[in-house]
């Protein structure tokens, strides 16, 4: 049965509206709470860590989730502003039952989210979250009659934050020498705006912050890892080595080069993918990817030796993906990178750390990726009405079998729903931009006639 309020990041929705009301949020954190007492059988209030974004909404509707937390008998501890990876990461290494992440990751700022993280440090399985939905949505998923709960605060524990930090400062790459380079840092008015200069100031760099001044309402806004285009004119302005730009919490990263030239997931796995391959710390051979990934990386990677595996969109599919055969190394094109021998899920400030890493010691990053050719790709988002099975779809099916079978291996045509949001993606990628336009627009009207809004 699919899940109600779990999407394939967490709960999303509009703060003070169904899912994210203050009733449903308290019941999120009371199931938690009783979840985690039975699995764990012990006296000891379990501690669950809670960490936001800086939008506006966060600091109530964390409390909230604490409300419930300390209904089942579990500790909430707030984290204030915190990445989700650095959540994830304090989790995994500081003895949390679980964490908990009030964001909505690349989303406006009038949207928020709750994404749970077990104690691993990796998102909960779809079987748990199913488990979770049945405690949350039964008739007494509701916590009892308030009680008492310490505020979960606003400013969150800076020792913790600490922590991570020097976690990421030892995962620099061995003879990296990031003292003295230059780098703009675009934290998109999120929650690394104070970390992601820390860290990078404390690993001596020269860094030029734009977007750094958050609001609680511009997160996001025109800036960020959707929105490179400022921190690549910022780069070339400043005479930098590099530019990255973060989405709102952190869990992925898009860079420039000095040029300006801009570079994704999809050149950050062929640039450090060799990398890690040269130096004898790629397990396999193989790199996993996603749907998405460009053409152009897997004849890249195929000349260098190495396989792309590619499975759905969704850093959970990737991260089933390498644990299943023991890789080490994968990512998304939109900038979720996974190091598994230093994290448990994608961390743009990691991310950002290998690659100056990579940077200071193998030369310029256009350099790095000068062999990757970027097929022409288009992506048109359709909103539907509901979302049936694309192959219940006769005019759809028919549009796909006829537009691979004129692509062939030139060319490719992914066709899903979005987990988040009402929409259909239509991505077409080939040689040749004029079967681009030709097959995403037909396809995209073929949706919208027959399920669009």
């Amino acid at each position: 049965m699919p899940k109600q309020l779990f999407g394939t990041d967490g709960i999303r929705g509009i703060p003070g509206q169904y899912p994210l009301d203050d009733a449903t949020l308290e019941g999120v954190g009371f199931a938690l709470g009783q979840y985690l007492l039975r699995e764990k059988a012990s006296q000891i209030a379990p501690r669950v860590l809670i960490g936001r974004d800086t939008r506006e909404s966060g600091p109530h509707l964390a409390q909230c989730i604490a409300n419930g937390l300390g209904a089942a008998g579990a500790e909430a501890l707030g984290a204030g502003v915190l990445t989700t990876p650095g959540v994830a990461w304090l989790v995994n290494r500081k003895g949390f039952a679980a964490g908990v992440v009030v964001s909505a990751s690349h989303n406006p700022y009038h949207d928020n989210g709750v994404k749970l993280i077990s104690s691993s440090g990796m998102k909960f399985a779809d079987a748990v979250e199913a488990d979770l939905e049945r405690l949350i949505l039964s008739p007494n998923g509701s916590p009892p009659a308030p009680i008492s709960v310490v505020p979960v605060g606003r400013n969150g524990d800076q020792k913790l934050c600490e922590d991570y930090l020097a976690g990421l400062r030892n995962a620099a790459l061995p003879r990296a020498k990031i003292a003295g380079m230059k780098i703009v840092l675009d934290c998109a008015n999120g929650a690394a705006t104070e970390l992601a200069p820390k860290l990078f100031r404390s690993l001596g760099a020269s860094v030029v912050a734009i977007n750094d001044r958050p609001d609680g309402r511009n997160i996001n806004a025109g800036a960020g890892s959707l929105y490179p285009e400022g921190m690549q004119k910022r780069v070339v302005e400043t005479g930098s080595e590099l530019g990255v730009a973060f989405d709102g919490d952190a869990d992925r990263a898009i860079f420039a080069s000095a040029s300006g030239r801009l570079v994704d997931g999809d050149g950050v796995l062929l640039a450090l993918g060799r990398h890690l391959k040269s130096t004898g710390q790629l397990k396999g051979s193989v790199i996993v990817g996603t749907t998405m990934a460009n053409l152009g990386l897997e004849r890249a990677l195929e000349k260098n030796g190495l396989q792309l595996l590619r499975t759905a969109v969704g850093d959970r599919y990737v991260l089933e993906q390498m644990q299943r055969i023991g890789a080490n190394f994968g990512g998304e094109q939109s900038g979720h990178i996974l190091f598994l021998d230093d994290a448990t899920t994608g961390d743009g400030m990691l991310t950002a750390v290998k690659m100056a890493s990579l940077v200071s010691i193998a030369g310029p990053l256009d350099r790095l990726v000068a062999d990757l050719k970027i097929y022409p790709q288009k992506i048109v988002n359709v909103r539907v009405k509901s979302k049936p099975p694309m192959d219940s779809l006769p005019e759809i099916t028919h549009l796909l079998s006829e537009a691979k079978r004129a692509l062939g291996s030139s060319g490719r045509v992914v066709l899903r729903y979005s987990g988040t949001e009402p929409l259909a993606r239509v991505m077409v990628e080939a040689e040749r931009q004029q079967e681009v336009d030709r097959w995403t627009d037909a396809i995209a009207s073929a949706i919208r006639s027959s399920i669009g809004t």
